[in-house]
């Protein structure tokens, strides 16, 4: 009778552990984040890797998907003669939503994955040991400095992402569907509010937190060689971009309730 219970009993009670270990994590790095001693060195070159360098990358998937968006939008709204709601459709959806998780989710893949193999390479060849023998504390060090980082950088990048993916609309609605440009700008600026932009940046902040968290967590427990290093990259990049979708519904409800609800 308790055999086949075991297996269930064993996942949970291992789900608990990694859940508690997490969260002294996170509060442990929490706390480093405004106690000093403070690393400018560390905190400027991951300012640097996480909001300049992934530019690009962003950059580039927010335009494509801008540029779908506004066709997607004018193969459906013909059909209902709607095509002059094309510009709000894409404003909104790209600062609300697009703009801010696909961000978060590239930013997961590039930045969470290097740094768990960052951290997990120095922590399975014992470097991270050697910072503690040389009195400086690995938390301050190595996890502190991307906290604040991803979290500081993640809305410029986002804000940014949202100017060319919004850009992005434009030239498929002017060039190629044939939009007049003033008409198509005047109603772009003049649906979206304060709430629309500020949304997207406050998800931005909170998936760089997790992204961070997620890559610092899965390298500072990463084991067993070049495997452990494989794995704890893995992990990092896939509970990155569950907590992004997870927390981008509860964040999207928070601030849009009275709009469902109307």
């Amino acid at each position: 009778m308790i055999n086949p219970l075991r297996p269930i009993g064993s996942a949970f009670l291992s789900f608990l552990e990694t859940t508690g270990r997490l969260v002294m994590f996170t509060v442990d790095g929490l706390s480093h984040c405004v106690r000093p001693p403070f690393y400018g060195r560390q905190l400027l070159r991951q300012i640097i890797e996480i909001g300049f360098l992934t530019l690009p990358v962003v950059g580039l998937t927010a335009i494509f998907a801008g540029m779908v968006l506004a066709l997607q939008s004018y193969t459906g709204f013909a059909r209902f003669s709607a095509e002059g709601a094309i510009a709000s459709v894409v404003a909104l959806s790209i600062t609300r939503e697009l703009g801010p998780v696909l961000a978060g989710l590239m930013i997961a893949g590039r930045i969470g994955a290097a740094m768990a193999a960052e951290i997990g390479t120095m922590r399975v060849t014992e470097q991270v040991d050697a910072l503690t023998t040389l009195s400086t504390n690995p938390m301050k060090y190595l996890v502190a400095p991307r906290l604040i980082a991803g979290t500081l950088m993640l809305p410029f990048v986002v804000f940014i992402a949202d100017v060319i993916g919004i850009f992005g609309g434009y030239l498929v609605a002017v060039y190629k569907l044939g939009f007049n440009p003033s008409n198509y700008l005047q109603n772009t600026w003049e649906i979206l509010t304060t709430l629309d932009i500020v949304s997207g940046l406050v998800k931005a902040s909170a998936f760089g937190f997790i992204t961070t968290l997620m890559g610092c967590y899965h390298g500072y427990h990463s084991g067993g060689g070049a495997q452990g290093v494989g794995k704890a990259t893995t992990n990092a990049v896939v509970s990155a971009s569950i907590l992004i979708l997870c927390v981008n519904y509860i964040l999207t409800l928070f601030f849009f309730t009275k709009d469902v609800a109307g």
